[in-house]
């Protein structure tokens, strides 16, 4: 397949990146930083530029078969960068007649957030990342809006590692001995698995250890 990532760089799209490659899927990666990824510059087709900018990103998606949202800003970030970024993604994909979306979001977002334990909803949340949920119930919405084949990911707290396939998802409340962390490799490669089920197609799936 011919897939995009908006995100590349960061700590999940680069996993999605590398994945991809070694699944012999056409990768296109696009970032703002195009010096990170000078050591892959032969496997991938690199675009520099930013998401907000509706021309380039319509560019950016242009012959691809699925697009991968990645997007992520510092936790102090304020900018909506996933909710911008999204909605010049999501409209250059139905403009040119695209489908397939898979979106990182977040556990906690939407209807998922009675599934996160007390100290996430009563402390940590509130007092260190309420402009990043904003951000992401936001970016969720926008997904929600739109007319494309589109599935949001929701993982829990980020860790390191290699990927072990080795994960819960699918799961809407407690029902499982979760960890809540999962590693970023593992959320790429759950991400690249929408690429060959429909199964949750306009849904939104939370994934966990």
């Amino acid at each position: 397949m011919h897939v995009a990532v908006f995100g590349s760089t960061g700590g999940v799209g680069r996993h999605i990146v590398t994945q991809a490659l070694e699944q012999g899927h056409h990768v296109t990666a696009v970032t703002r930083r195009p010096e990170k990824l000078s050591e892959l510059r032969a496997d991938v087709r690199v675009l520099a530029g930013d998401v907000l900018d509706f021309e380039f990103v319509q560019q950016a998606v242009a012959g691809q078969d699925a697009i991968f949202c990645a997007l992520g800003a510092k936790l102090s970030d304020r900018s909506r960068l996933r909710t911008n970024g999204t909605d010049s993604i999501v409209r250059a994909m139905e403009l040119q007649g695209l489908r397939r979306l898979i979106s990182l979001s977040a556990l906690g977002a939407g209807d998922s957030y009675s599934v996160l334990p007390w100290y996430y909803r009563r402390l940590i949340i509130p007092l260190m990342m309420r402009a990043l949920y904003a951000d992401h119930n936001a970016q969720e919405e926008r997904t929600r809006a739109s007319s494309l084949d589109w599935t949001l990911v929701r993982p829990s707290s980020f860790v390191d590692g290699e990927p072990t396939g080795n994960y819960h998802h699918g799961f809407n409340a407690v029902d499982a001995p979760l960890r809540f962390k999962i590693s970023r490799a593992d959320v790429a490669d759950f991400m690249l698995k929408q690429l060959t089920t429909d199964t949750y197609v306009r849904n939104a799936v939370s994934v966990s250890c």
